[in-house]
């Protein structure tokens, strides 16, 4: 028990953690548009390619490469307890207009099947307000994403 203890709170990170071969701001902002796909339950093929379309066009990666950055933000999403760590990196890495376009890309992710999960909307609103994003930025985010995916 007291090894697990340790472990978590080391001031280092453990040697045998693999580097990542992205940065981090790209990997914590693609974990919280798999928290988006993932809040609803239901993380679907449809999911991922959603959010691997986005990766590739938001970061300009190929396929195989965005493939992978999904993959690691996948794992970090489904380790992580809560987004702070997320936010606060692309907090730090952006500047508010890019956070307001991963909330653009958040509800674009969320509206994707065409249906908006009470927990979709939550999240979205909460993420809102720590990378200090508007409600009527966000709104504003929401129709943008609705057109894109030709939502009416």
């Amino acid at each position: 028990m007291r090894g697990l203890i340790d472990k978590l709170f080391a001031a280092t990170p453990p040697t045998e953690a693999p580097a990542s071969d992205f940065e981090e701001e790209q990997v914590a902002a693609a974990a919280l548009l798999v928290e988006a796909g993932l809040c609803d339950g239901n993380f679907s093929e449809a999911d991922r390619d959603q959010i691997q379309g986005i990766l590739e066009r938001r970061f300009e990666l190929r396929p195989s490469v965005a493939a992978r950055l999904l993959q690691e933000a996948e794992a970090e999403a489904r380790a992580a307890v809560e987004w702070h760590g997320f936010t606060r990196v692309v907090k730090e890495a952006y500047e508010h207009e890019e956070r307001v376009h991963l909330i653009e890309l958040l509800w674009e992710v969320a509206l994707a099947d065409e249906q908006l999960h009470d927990y979709e909307a939550s999240l979205i609103r909460r993420l809102c307000g720590l990378l200090y994003v508007s409600g009527r930025e966000s709104a504003e985010a929401r129709n943008r994403a609705k057109a894109r995916l030709g939502i009416t």
